[in-house]
């Protein structure tokens, strides 16, 4: 059976491939790309063989034959490729440029096909089979530790987690960098240097997934990179417009944090919420969308032509029109000292990094929606006892019924009717809560407390500019108030488009609009038609100019 992270390419392909890239031949054996590059070139083998190998410990990853290609989806992007490849002595290749070999997938779908899906399984074999990459090291317990590793783990950046905690591998690493606990964490990238407690952002810019692109006025700026933004995304770049799309964290927004949608259109087994971000990022980048994360949006202004957006990592972004896809947040559960345990104890997703850390422990999962649900099913095959705390007295009211009767099979898994939570305990991490459960007081040694409670809308950084209700979900179409829309005389002329808030070209979508519904395929859908509704309004500026 073949590989299908080494296909072959038909002769007919190479003909095509021919006209963009450069022939050579290696007189001895050569370096065609190192770990740690941002910008490589693809490699079609002619004759002779590629080797790729772990620069750490010189592991063989395999081998390029001939008509075998090299590469992973990080060519898409200004990703740092993770490992390093030679050809061997005598091998003749045909190289590829980089921004060459984009202009490629998007013009010629059959080799496009064969290249992405490659990437892809080279991509998922790697996070999921291989152990190395990005050496990150610290204690399991730390809320900085786990900030690095979430970060990495949804954006599926490979690395390895060495616990100080439990890792004579680590303490020996302390020992021979002469470090101490006091320096944790610290990263080992693959060139062997070493970064004392790092930001997010200096692991993006380290990785490459903080990306700086041209000084330009864009056709749409897309803000939020979840369902709805990766839709819209991919519908503005494979049609031509000039798009850039910021996230503050991680593609994928809330259906990210879930560890499987079962009832989104088209995969009948279901997908992890990160998977689906994941191809999704990647289809994007296909047509040549711009994604930068991690950046946040922290002002937006408007001149009457234009929209200035000023975002985290010193960018100012300037676009025609904007699409505001921040959706919303899991709120606190309202505990004074909650903050505390952020990241050692309380989290706001369940993957598979909480998962290793959740082994034979006592875990609960607050609240009564679907992502409740999911992580509760996936948690319980990991943990002890995953106890379901919510605030009424019927599961069914929010969750799906397939959900409810699963959880209700599942031996370890406890619900508990209304109930709340009502303290934590832990000296540097979260070792009980107490239950309040009818008035009756309960003490339970939960470890790990996943909190899925009470949506917030991201729009702090709108300061207001747009019509909001009292709590703070972006007014649209019909929902805007007449008053909001007099200021602009373009609505003299015609009524804001659906998905058009009180500026004319400013457009939100999915859960941080009023009215949305809270499902993946209302989201992507109120996304890719978004873009029809930019292209009018990009239309009309032409008209008017």
């Amino acid at each position: 059976m073949t590989d299908p992270r080494f296909p072959v390419l038909t002769q007919k392909q190479i003909s095509t491939l021919k006209e963009f890239g450069t022939v050579i031949t290696y007189e001895d054996e050569a370096v065609v790309f190192e770990a740690g590059d941002s910008s490589y070139d693809l490699y079609v083998v002619l004759d002779g063989e590629i080797c790729v190998k772990d620069p750490l410990n010189e592991d063989n990853l395999g081998v390029h034959g001939i008509n075998e290609f090299t590469g992973d989806n990080s060519m898409l992007s200004d990703r740092s490729i993770p490992f390093s490849a030679y050809a061997a002595k005598g091998t003749t290749v045909l190289q590829i440029k980089a921004d060459i070999l984009k202009d490629i997938i998007s013009k010629h779908s059959g080799i496009s096909d064969v290249l992405l899906s490659a990437f892809l399984h080279r991509q998922d074999f790697m996070l999921k089979e291989l152990s190395g990459g990005i050496k990150v090291i610290g204690s399991e317990k730390s809320r900085e530790t786990y900030e690095l590793r979430d970060f990495m783990e949804k954006n599926h950046i490979w690395h390895s987690f060495l616990n100080t905690d439990a890792s004579t591998e680590a303490q020996d690493l302390l020992k021979g960098f002469n470090l101490s606990n006091d320096d944790l964490p610290i990263l080992l990238d693959m060139s062997g240097q070493i970064f004392k407690k790092p930001s997010i952002a200096e692991l993006a810019k380290l990785t490459g997934v903080l990306i700086e692109f041209q000084e330009e006025i864009y056709d749409v700026l897309v803000v939020g990179a979840g369902p709805s933004g990766l839709a819209a995304s991919v519908y503005a770049a494979s049609e031509g417009l000039t798009v850039v799309t910021i996230d503050g964290n991680a593609p994928g927004g809330q259906a990210g944090k879930s560890s499987k949608i079962e009832n989104y259109l088209g995969f009948p087994t279901g997908i992890s919420g990160n998977d689906l971000a994941n191809k999704a990022y990647m289809q994007a980048q296909k047509f040549g969308c711009n994604i930068s994360i991690p950046r946040k949006a922290e002002k937006l202004e408007y001149n009457g032509e234009y929209f200035t957006l000023c975002a985290s990592n010193d960018k100012n972004i300037k676009a025609r029109s904007i699409i505001a896809a921040t959706g919303a947040d899991y709120r606190r559960i309202p505990i004074d000292n909650v903050a505390k345990f952020e990241g050692s104890g309380v989290f706001y997703s369940a993957t598979g990094m909480n998962a290793s850390a959740c082994k034979n422990e006592l875990v609960g999962v607050v609240g009564g929606g679907n992502s409740a649900g999911q992580a509760a099913l996936f948690l319980a095959d990991h943990a002890a006892e995953v106890h379901v705390v919510i605030r009424g007295d019927d599961l069914g009211s929010k969750m799906s019924d397939y959900l409810v009767q699963r959880i209700n099979t599942t031996p370890n898994i406890i619900v508990h009717k209304n109930s709340n939570v009502i303290q934590l305990s832990g000296e540097h991490y979260l070792q009980s809560l107490v239950l309040d459960t009818d008035g009756e007081l309960r003490t339970i040694g939960i470890t790990n407390l996943f909190t899925f409670i009470g949506a917030r809308p991201c729009t702090e950084w709108l300061n207001g500019i747009v019509s909001m209700d009292d709590k703070g979900f972006i007014h649209t179409g019909i929902d805007i108030p007449e008053t909001d829309q007099a200021e602009f005389s373009r609505f003299n002329q015609r009524k804001p488009q659906a998905l058009e808030a009180s500026i004319p070209g400013f457009f939100a979508v999915g859960d941080v609009r009023k009215g949305s519904v809270k499902r993946v395929a209302s989201a992507v859908g109120e996304g890719s038609m978004a873009i029809s509704q930019v292209h009018q309004y990009l239309a009309e500026l032409k008209i008017l100019s």
